[in-house]
């Protein structure tokens, strides 16, 4: 496999690759990684993951921030790690709690874990009070009129808030 061309370059220095900063800095990340994770195969998993991002982004970190550089998209990506476990933890808790005991298959436990991430995308990205509503009738049972009252807005505005998250919901999963 030939290494990406992506380069950078500044005055006085010569150009940088992905495959140079890999070469650099593939060990030190993976070590930090493990460091915060406390497992070296999601450690490992996670500095694959960053270098494919940074392929992605088209970008190189500025000359003497490249480990800064990787350490933000590192970060990034374990909090989806972590998010993406407590999704799943919370679907497996649900899930053994049915009544009726029918366990999915590994892939659609997979998928419906995927769409769960995409919910949990869309609701993260709608502001707050929105947000708040929405979990407010959908994990406590509040009626819309309870809901009101808590927050202090109109009944109509709880059926306004209720829409926009539902509209957000449906969007992320077309």
């Amino acid at each position: 496999m030939s290494s990406p061309e992506i380069s950078s370059s500044s005055p006085g220095s010569s150009a940088t690759t992905v495959a140079d900063l890999y070469v650099r800095h593939h060990g030190w990340l993976q070590g930090w990684l493990q460091g915060r994770l406390g497992n070296r195969q999601d450690a490992a998993d996670l500095a694959q993951d960053t270098y494919v991002r940074l392929i992605g982004s088209g970008r190189l970190p500025p000359a003497g921030q490249s480990r800064a550089f990787l350490t933000q998209i590192a970060k990034g990506l374990a909090i989806d790690l972590f998010r993406r476990r407590q999704i799943e933890a919370a679907y497996l808790e649900a899930l053994a709690c049915r009544v009726d005991a029918h366990a999915p298959s590994p892939e659609y436990r997979a998928l419906i874990i995927e769409a769960l991430m995409q919910v949990d995308r869309a609701l993260d990205s709608l502001p707050g009070r929105v947000r708040e509503v929405f979990l407010l009738s959908q994990f406590d049972g509040l009626t819309y009129s309870a809901i009101a009252a808590r927050q202090g807005i109109a009944v109509a505005t709880v059926r306004k808030y209720m829409f926009q998250a539902a509209q957000a919901c449906c969007a992320a999963l077309a």
